[in-house]
């Protein structure tokens, strides 16, 4: 018999702030009504590349759905032959009826559960966790962004991408079941203070791994853009393995001779890229503006977006690219919570990395191929701040972090004359 698990209680994750919903931390996408949904939902061109031009979705209907997928297929696009098709009453026994007490998460898209399947709810289905999202069909992630779901991630399987093991389409239902990942996401490890400092190590280890998911996906035989890299979708297994989740904005890259797409601006305020932003212009090199944000991140310990700092602060971007240039700076700008366990060339090779993959010209930022050649190289590098005397051995911030510099230097530049000096006499 499998260890019986108990319900991981997460408090929500949902805030308001400046009169606009924050979703899963700094999600900056307001969520519509059920009017303005309604007026904009033939407009959404996410995943119409999936769809022929005669195939217009439906969320009232199982019978539709069908209809999607052979459209899909006759597309080239087909959902994969390894999802199960759950009924709802299946997934609200193993959830308990969707309880609180079973909260994983929630946002635009709905809730996200923990569910535990055993051996004999489908053939070859082996007992284990899940995680069952609910999608609110009235918010942020309609039909065609679950459909987008399940269709790229039932036809993609990477070490790194989250796994789709199936989902649920009944009447207004539209469900989605995953592998549970049990150390949730980088954003909570990052940004949580109840969560345990993430060591340098275990920060480069997570870089290189949602490198090699971004890699995946813009070397597919059909490119896919992600378009919403951020730390709450990238998600941790136990061995803080990284997988990305949440492909609801993905979209196909260019196709032929044309060098972009161009679509609707949707994603995260703060991890955008600016081209992005400005004309709707999407190629792979938008997500690699992103992933810049998400190592700066993970240098610094700040959110891509924090409105609760100074307004020359507010975005980590503009706030941390002077720092990037040198090492005496960016001793600055890196995260406390490291307290100098991290390699000073291996920060610096970073902060230079991450200087690229933010080039407000998209051209000028790397390849996710190269990206991970550059971030291999740095796991096995041995020269922490505090063993070369470049860091406090203890975590100090604001003016005292500077006096405390000062007096260090100074001590060091005294040990040395008094040495010279015994050398001399």
């Amino acid at each position: 018999m499998p260890r019986p698990w108990r319900p991981m209680i997460a408090a929500k994750c949902c805030t308001v702030d400046d009169g606009q919903v924050a979703v899963i931390g700094n999600l900056s996408r307001c969520r519509p009504t059920r009017s303005e949904f309604s007026k904009k939902v033939a407009e959404l061109t996410s995943f119409r590349r999936l769809m022929s031009p005669s195939a217009e979705l439906s969320s009232s209907s199982s019978a539709r759905f069908n209809e999607d997928l052979s459209a899909a297929a006759a597309a080239g696009y087909g959902i994969g032959a390894g999802l199960y098709a759950f009924q709802l009453c299946e997934l609200r026994a193993i959830t308990h009826d969707f309880s609180s007490n079973y909260l994983l998460g929630e946002g635009g898209f709905g809730t996200v559960h923990k569910g535990y399947i055993d051996e004999k709810m489908r053939p070859g289905l082996k007992a284990q966790a899940v995680a069952v999202k609910l999608l609110d069909i009235e918010g942020l992630q309609g039909h065609r962004e679950w459909l987008a779901e399940v269709i790229l991630l039932g036809q993609f399987r990477h070490p790194h991408l989250v796994k789709l093991i199936g989902y649920c389409c009944e009447d207004e239902e539209r469900l989605l079941v995953y592998e549970f990942m049990p150390r949730g996401s980088l954003e909570n490890h990052l940004f949580r203070r109840i969560s345990t400092a993430l060591s340098w190590g275990t920060r480069l280890k997570i870089a290189v791994g949602a490198a090699k998911g971004l890699a995946f996906l813009h070397g597919a035989e059909k490119p896919v853009i992600y378009r919403d890299f951020k730390t709450s979708n990238i998600l941790l297994d136990s061995d803080f393995t990284a997988k990305l989740s949440d492909f609801g904005l993905a979209k196909m890259g260019p196709e032929g001779e044309d060098t972009h797409v161009t679509t609707r601006v949707m994603g995260t305020h703060g991890y955008a890229a600016p081209e992005y932003v400005m004309t709707g212009h999407l190629t792979t090199r938008s997500d690699v503006y992103g992933y810049g944000v998400v190592l700066l991140e993970l240098l610094t310990g700040r959110r891509a977006m924090d409105k609760s700092r100074g307004k020359s602060e507010e975005k980590l971007v503009d706030w941390a690219r002077p720092y990037l240039t040198s090492s005496r700076k960016l001793r600055c700008i890196m995260d406390p919570k490291l307290a100098g366990h991290y390699s000073v060339k291996g920060a610096r090779e970073v902060a230079s990395l991450a200087l690229q993959c933010i080039s407000p010209t998209p051209k000028d930022r790397p390849r996710m191929s190269a990206v991970i050649d550059t971030l291999q190289g740095l796991q096995h590098l041995k020269d922490m701040a505090v063993s070369v005397g470049a860091w406090p051995t203890t975590p100090i911030v604001g003016r005292n972090a500077i006096s405390a510099k000062s007096k260090m230097e100074g001590a060091a530049n005294g040990r040395r004359r008094v040495s010279a000096s015994a050398k001399l006499g």
